[in-house]
């Protein structure tokens, strides 16, 4: 008779440099210790352990890394980590380990983690292993959660929240056996110690609880349910982001099928917000706990929606839509700039063609084009690929030809296929672009002399300014090097609004100042009361700013830093100065008419007229730019007029300039 063997059980702690407990992976710590129990529930004995000192990234750079909480919980010095091994060599030998001990031989065995909570695995290792581009084994995507095991089994009344807990409730005392193991985390030996506990008094662990890492496609329904309180909103995502970067940073935490929508502007722009749908309470509540995490080094903030919130961004009653949706693609390629004759069976060589081909899923049935009610094209298509490998390939084709025009292509998601075809459908949406021309404020131009010119790179960019921050504020980042600035130098950014969009370009008395402040501030805080924000400043030349301010940054510019390097935002930007008559009186144009003034001007005592200019556009924008409309201004200021550029960014690359 074949007696088949129980796969081992691995006891999983981590210790990270901060903050421990319910606290654990909060503060985005990393992991400095891990603790690996191996135990055979067959016999319930120890079968071996593993103790690894985990090296940071900070300790580099760092005089002291651990917390005094870390320190308490766990025997490690400064000295200890430091002369460690770094997470993604721990975790290749253990990998070893396994695979030499507990995968092979005539008998092998699979291993399941047990841990301590949801947490260990899903706040702390799952979310620093992506962070650092660390494929994790297969082993890490499955664990038993003691706390739900010892609840389940003992039936006890009231939540379990850590170890100690658990001891009390059973006023267990230490075990013998135990005693001679050098444990480097006193919990570890009590974790271990309700184990055997377990194991003796007869339970079997069942409850497996499952880590999803890839996000899968799903549609949503305007007349769905959702829970309101498996919803949160991400806010200040990178406008490139698509559904699959927003999962990832919630690595770790199961998000629902489609659970990712994209929020979109009115002029159906990406507007760096997204709603996230988790698939139950417990996950949303962990994914709180990651407000003001990071992508790179923008922080996110993440706060509580709705159910209603997410139903209105992703869900859809285009029938079109969810036929197309519902033939299950891991991949959605958005389309700009097609000719309006074009055909399905263009996109399919389109996609087939040159070194790197790729096949649409179901051909022509995979390819979905946008149209206006009355059935005219729009120029946007929306594309289904099998895999999630097709992505990358379908995306190298970004702005090849089909005939003359080039073509844009942008990573899309099911709830972007959703607001574009609703929006695309509503005749309401096109109803608002002819009375745009009477309804924008007037806008007189700066002269030409007042805006600096040419290539040397004496001018600087901040960006990711608060929304509150004036001119004097910006004096007082700048510090020393503001006595540098020349007068009416700044230029402060607002949107169609008129309010503060987070930029500004300073013009310098020179190059060198120009360089050392871009160096000197990059990346540094502006306080303002209790708010904090760190500050990117590029070293640009007048030829840069002069072309934003004036009409469009060309694809080729690029503005850089000594510390980083900045490509200009995506598409041209029209500018629309605007200038205080306090300020520049002289600037303005005969007659009363009082000119639109921002939210919140700089005092007249600085000098410095403020600039307006309509915010970058960022992808993926359809040429048919679903703009809401702008209020009529009041009955005290002069009748508007437009100047458009040619490279106005409501205009397609590719349509025809008037």
């Amino acid at each position: 008779m074949i007696v088949h063997s129980s796969p081992y059980l691995c006891l999983f702690y981590p210790v990270t440099a901060g903050l421990q407990g319910t606290a654990l992976g909060s503060d985005e710590e990393e992991i400095v210790l891990i603790v690996f129990v191996l135990i055979d529930p067959d016999s319930n004995k120890v079968v071996n352990v593993l103790q690894y000192v985990v090296k940071p990234r900070t300790a580099d750079i760092n005089e002291n890394i651990l917390s005094e909480q870390c320190l308490s919980e766990a025997k490690l010095t400064e000295a200890a980590v430091k002369a460690a091994e770094p997470l993604e060599t721990v975790l290749a030998k253990f990998e070893s380990y396994v695979r030499t001990f507990v995968q092979s031989g005539d008998r092998p065995r699979g291993m399941i983690f047990v841990t301590d909570g949801q947490l260990p695995l899903r706040q702390c290792l799952h979310p620093e292993a992506c962070s650092k581009n660390i494929q994790l084994s297969e082993f890490y995507e499955s664990f038993y959660d003691l706390r739900k095991e010892f609840s389940s089994f003992y039936h006890a009344a009231e939540e379990m929240h850590s170890i100690r807990a658990m001891v009390e409730y059973l006023g267990m005392l230490p075990n013998p056996d135990l005693e001679p193991i050098e444990f480097q985390a006193e919990d570890v030996r009590n974790m271990l110690n309700l184990v055997l506990r377990l194991i003796a008094d007869g339970h079997k662990f069942n409850q497996l609880e499952v880590i999803t890492v890839r996000l899968e496609p799903g549609i949503c329904s305007k007349n769905e349910e959702v829970d309101s309180n498996c919803v949160v909103r991400a806010r200040g995502l990178p406008w490139q982001s698509s559904d699959q970067d927003i999962a990832k940073f919630f690595r770790g935490l199961n998000v629902a099928k489609g659970g990712v929508a994209l929020c979109l502007s009115p002029q159906g722009r990406r507007n760096g917000e997204a709603l996230v749908r988790f698939v139950n309470q417990e996950h949303r509540d962990m994914a709180m706990k990651r407000h003001k995490h990071h992508i790179n080094n923008r922080y996110i903030e993440v706060y509580k929606a709705s159910g209603d919130d997410f139903v209105n961004v992703a869900g859809g009653s285009n029938n079109e839509a969810q036929a197309f949706l519902s033939k299950g693609g891991q991949v959605i390629i958005r389309m700009r700039g097609l000719p309006y004759d074009c055909t399905a069976r263009q996109v399919l060589e389109f996609f087939d063609s040159g070194n790197n081909p790729c096949s649409v899923l179901d051909g022509e049935e995979g390819v979905l084009f946008v149209k206006k009610p009355d059935g005219r094209a729009t120029g946007d298509a929306f594309v289904l690929f099998a895999q999630e490998d097709d992505a990358t390939a379908a995306l190298g084709k970004h702005r090849e030809l089909i005939g003359t025009r080039y073509i844009e292509l942008f990573r899309s998601t099911t709830a972007e296929v959703q607001q574009v075809l609703n929006r695309s459908m509503d005749p309401k949406t096109y109803e608002q672009q002819q009375p745009l021309i009477a309804q924008i404020p007037q806008v007189p131009l700066l002269p030409q002399h007042i805006i600096t010119s040419g290539t040397r790179k004496d001018c600087i960019r901040l960006r990711g300014l608060l929304y509150e921050a004036l001119v004097e504020h910006i004096l007082e980042f700048l510090g020393e090097h503001a006595k540098n600035i020349v007068f009416q130098g700044v230029h402060m950014v607002y949107n169609a609004q008129g309010q503060p969009s987070g930029e500004a370009f300073i013009q310098m008395d020179s190059e060198q100042s120009a360089f050392l402040a871009a160096q000197q501030r990059h990346n540094r805080y502006m306080v303002f009361g209790k708010k904090q924000r760190y500050i990117e400043v590029f070293q640009c030349s007048g030829e840069d700013m002069n072309l934003v301010l004036t009409g469009g940054i060309p694809a080729q510019k690029v503005l850089t830093s000594p510390g980083a390097v900045l490509a200009p935002p995506y598409g041209a930007a029209a500018a629309f100065p605007y200038v205080q008559q306090a300020q520049a009186a002289s600037l303005m144009p005969a007659g009363n008419a009082a000119p639109l003034t921002p939210r919140a001007a700089a005092p007249a005592a600085f000098g410095f007229p403020p600039i307006f200019y309509w915010p970058y556009p960022s992808p993926p924008v359809s040429p048919t730019s679903y703009y809401a409309g702008v209020p009529p201004p009041p009955p005290h200021q002069a009748a508007p007029t437009l100047l458009l550029p040619a490279d106005h960014p409501g205009l397609h690359p590719n349509a025809t300039r008037v």
